[in-house]
């Protein structure tokens, strides 16, 4: 199976910082911004040309067998790199390495453990990820096949492997694309873009064994450097308050239907009005309360995996098939179907 079709190239920094970067940072962080930007846009090529490999299959979908490998690139672009390290093995003593290791073990067993899927394709799918990355590259993403982290700039952004939601949040595009094929573009790229920090974040809230009340609900919490005024990339509980900083500008996320924002940029804006979507999700798991992962999650997933989710599917359709499958789950006229549907009120989608 290949993971490519309809996803663009999502990343783990949003295109709006790196321009920002590139305009208003000092000579080194804009050419860290450029350099990242232009491996960006290759990447992006070479998967609309179809020239990256589908990843090896799993072992199949009745083996729960974690398989991860984790190779180094020592700070070239050359993928995947040299191995070092392999399932079943002592830490390496490498950071990068090891919180890779550990993010990706961590994301299949919120997969396997809660909603019985076996790796990204359930089908036990390979998790292989390639640490030191280029030189100053400032990102992270999921390639179609892989992780791949930078080391950061060390001045405005740490290491990518830092984050663990950041993490569970790539890998997260291979499951939407491996079940609902979103297109990354305007509202279902959005959509696309929120499922991935809700899983993401609900990675993060299993392995800490967080509930829905003391969860941060930040995603990229750990990226920025001490100098940047801002706490993650985005924030789920409240869109658009995530940074506000001189050369990374505010954050743009936002948190309503009347505050969308009509963009050619950036797909159509998927990293921005995903906002919307991320704060009905919060909404939801806050009202339900004690674990996300366990009901608001479990929402989320099967309608991420509902049939009558379209590759086009915008927030309505998708806000009712949540209505619906809570109904599902937890009976009609429920308590859950009832904050589900208040949720997306509360956002402006009304069902």
């Amino acid at each position: 199976m290949c993971f490519r079709s309809s996803m663009g190239f999502p990343c783990a920094v949003p295109p709006h910082i790196l321009r920002a970067l590139a305009e208003r940072g000092t000579a080194k962080q804009r050419a860290s911004a450029l350099n990242t930007m232009s491996i960006d846009s290759t990447f992006r090529a070479m998967r609309a040309a179809a020239v990256l490999h589908p990843p090896a299959k799993g072992l199949g979908a009745g083996d729960a067998v974690k398989q991860r490998t984790v190779y180094t690139a020592g700070n070239a672009t050359n993928l995947p790199g040299t191995v070092v390290r392999t399932e079943g093995t002592g830490p390496s003593g490498d950071k990068a390495i090891d919180e890779a290791y550990d993010g990706l073990g961590a994301t299949y067993d919120l997969f396997w453990d809660v909603y019985t899927r076996n790796s990204i394709d359930d089908e036990g799918l390979a998790l292989d990820g390639t640490v030191h990355f280029g030189r100053d590259y400032v990102n992270a993403f999921w390639d179609g096949r892989q992780m791949v982290f930078g080391d950061g700039d060390g001045e405005l952004f740490n290491r990518f492997t830092v984050s663990l939601d950041v993490i569970g949040h790539e890998l997260t595009h291979g499951v939407t694309q491996d079940e609902a094929q979103l297109l990354y573009l305007n509202q279902s790229g959005a959509l696309n873009e929120s499922l991935s920090d809700v899983f993401g974040s609900l990675v993060k809230q299993y392995f800490r064994k967080e509930d829905a009340a003391t969860a941060d609900w930040l995603i990229g919490a750990g990226l920025f450097m001490p100098s940047v005024q801002g706490v993650a990339l985005r924030s789920m509980k409240a869109p658009g308050t995530a940074y506000d900083d001189p050369v990374l500008g505010k954050d743009p996320q936002p948190a309503h239907m009347s505050q969308y924002v009509h963009t050619m940029a950036d797909n159509g804006g998927v990293h921005i009005n995903s906002g919307i979507p991320n704060k009905a999700f919060h909404l939801t798991a806050a009202a339900i309360g004690g674990f996300a992962w366990e009901k608001a999650g479990r929402i989320w997933y099967e309608t991420l995996r509902d049939s009558k989710l379209r590759p086009m599917s915008g927030f309505l359709r998708f806000a009712r098939l949540t209505v619906q499958n809570a109904a599902k789950l937890h009976g009609s006229g429920s308590a859950e179907e009832g904050i589900v549907r208040d949720a997306w009120k509360q956002v402006g989608v009304n069902v």
